[in-house]
């Protein structure tokens, strides 16, 4: 049925694009026999449009790794840069649910780690939807932050770095095998928000992979049973996208192509001063209205790094 859901939403895009076309050609020829500002404006608006589905699918087309349309788990971790560097992860967690809502997907938060003074440590979420995967490749790595800092009562200019991994959430059919000896699990109370029962009762839930030291954990359900499970979940996906890079045997492995969460490893930078500039530093794309970015305008370099990834084969 997912197969059958992805080949008809494929086949309704491109009638969808042959609708639009139509819908065009009629408003250029009515303009060419009356002389209407308004259908002017209509053309303009219809071309747009047009213009806009037809990069949408051109992007889709060069997803076509055998999990890229997939959701996407999507992890993110604060790394130098202390307090500010938990804002940023923040920030760029407002960035990908804004960008979710966009498209049309929905978000679900499965673990978070609050700062100690303000933004998260740690998060760990998923984003559903297809091709969620495949398009969200291109923020994989580590992105840097340079800003007035709003918690230096000194006003001094900060750099911050946050890391961003992306694996795919993979279909219980997959044949990824898991042995109970293989497993340490522990429950703890989870921590945070959550009302008196989740912060009561030892619902949370740690999983440890002992063969590969392998850690997931969730606490976003109030049930013990259903972390588990979600548990269970985000290990068969790490473990099978781990063992993805193996049969690619690439000189760099998914979880080292990061580096340190540190200057120097940055795959994008996000600079608030002393100018206004969002930068890829792989595909060389910028931006210079950082608002919209971190509001969720990130196809630009969703686009551009597919662009690279194909040419860089």
């Amino acid at each position: 049925m997912t197969h059958l859901n992805h080949l008809k939403r494929t086949s309704d895009n491109w009638k969808k694009l042959n609708h639009q076309l139509n819908n065009l050609s009629t408003c250029i020829q009515l303009a060419k026999e009356e002389n209407d500002d308004g259908i002017n404006a209509e053309i303009e608006r219809l071309s747009k449009k047009l213009h806009n589905d037809i990069q949408l699918m051109d992007i889709e087309t060069k997803l076509s790794g055998e999990q890229d349309k997939n959701s996407a788990i999507v992890s993110i971790h604060a790394g130098a840069g202390g307090t500010e560097s938990c804002d940023w992860a923040e920030m760029l967690l407002r960035m990908y649910q804004r960008w979710s809502e966009n498209k049309g997907f929905t978000t679900e938060i499965l673990d978070i780690l609050a700062g100690e003074e303000a933004g998260i440590k740690s998060i760990t979420f998923i984003i559903k939807g297809d091709y969620a995967y495949g398009l969200l490749q291109s923020e994989i790595g580590v992105h840097r932050l340079v800003r007035i800092s709003p918690f230096d009562s000194n006003k001094r200019r900060h750099t911050s770095f946050t890391s961003v991994d992306v694996i795919p959430e993979i279909e219980e059919t997959a044949e990824i095998k898991i042995e109970e000896k293989d497993l340490r699990i522990d429950t703890y109370r989870a921590s945070g928000h959550g009302g008196q029962h989740v912060n009561k009762t030892d619902s949370a839930v740690r999983i440890t992979h002992i063969p590969t030291g392998m850690v997931v954990q969730c606490q976003n359900e109030r049930s013990q049973f259903k972390n588990k499970n979600t548990c269970m979940k985000l290990l068969k996906a790490r473990l099978y996208e781990l063992e993805q890079e193996k049969i690619r045997k690439e000189k760099e492995k998914h979880y080292d192509e990061k580096g340190a969460i540190a200057w120097g490893h940055q795959i994008r930078s996000y600079v608030f001063m002393p100018y206004q500039l969002v930068k890829d530093h792989r595909t060389n794309k910028e931006i210079p209205q950082v608002d919209v970015v971190l509001d969720g305008g990130i196809d630009p370099f969703i686009s551009s790094y597919l662009d690279w990834k194909l040419q860089n084969r």
